[in-house]
């Protein structure tokens, strides 16, 4: 049996699509279906990146995304982290080296946790937001740490 965890509040995901096949998207809507239901563990999906702890990005990201991705990422409040679904945001996937694409993630804004696959399982989804939910917990301690 896996270790459980107990988390101080409810976390909100952000998720931003690059520019993909949209396999990375549609697990990610699974994982938010009944069979998985991450909302049982306080895991909500949300509209705004102001109100979010997490960004999930999904997709090679074209060029003229690639600001648009660092605005995302400004407006949401710290403590934060990234969580890149999929091979395509990882590495570039299939679109590794093509003429439109700025890059893997990591180099445009900071990524916390790696999901790979293409695409990958939603088991494997929830278990990148977990991790990414451990950092924020972590982050928080020590935000707290530092006002005493």
């Amino acid at each position: 049996m896996g270790k459980l965890y107990n988390f101080k509040r409810s976390l909100w995901v952000f998720h931003a699509s690059g520019g993909s096949c949209n396999a990375c998207d549609i697990e990610i809507v699974a994982a938010l279906t009944p069979r998985y239901d991450v909302e049982r563990f306080g895991i909500k999906l949300v509209g705004s990146p102001r109100h979010a702890d997490v960004l999930l990005v999904t997709g090679a990201i074209p060029r003229d995304f690639a600001d648009k991705l660092r605005r995302i990422y400004e407006q949401m409040p710290d403590p934060k982290a990234v969580v890149v679904i999929g091979n395509c945001g990882t590495s570039g996937g299939v679109f590794y080296d093509s003429y439109n694409i700025a890059g893997p993630i990591d180099e445009i804004i900071p990524v916390d946790v790696y999901v790979p696959g293409c695409p990958p399982r939603p088991e494997a989804i929830i278990d990148g937001v977990v991790k990414a939910w451990l950092k924020i917990e972590k982050l928080e301690k020590q935000l707290e740490g530092k006002k005493e």
